[in-house]
């Protein structure tokens, strides 16, 4: 586990190895959108479409799945020591004001 690092595209979440960046497994979670991954005290959580996950960090599998009735589908984050979480949102949604522009060109 120390040796995978862990992203979230498009409603999964990949383990890839650090040093070769070769993807060690994929979980396929709800739908296909920005996915936010946290690792916390060696326990895998990731959300997306206002839903959230625990995965086992060594192969992907679900451990349990919260659907977070009455909450909506809204975008999940979680709290962190580190800054990155607070990146990835800022980056989401930068991307979402741009896609907004665009289309109302």
């Amino acid at each position: 586990m120390n040796n995978l690092i862990y992203i979230g595209l498009r409603g999964s979440v990949l383990a890839l190895d650090r040093s070769t960046g070769r993807a060690v497994w994929k979980s396929d979670l709800t739908g296909a959108d920005f996915v936010n991954v946290a690792l916390d005290n060696s326990q895998l959580y990731a959300a997306t479409k206002g839903e959230v996950f625990r995965l086992d960090p060594s192969n992907g599998e679900i451990r349990w799945h919260n659907k977070l009735p009455g909450m909506g589908r809204g975008l999940v984050t979680f709290a962190s020591a580190s800054d990155q979480q607070a990146i990835s949102i800022r980056e989401k949604q930068r991307r979402d004001e741009e896609a907004a522009a665009a289309a109302s060109s």
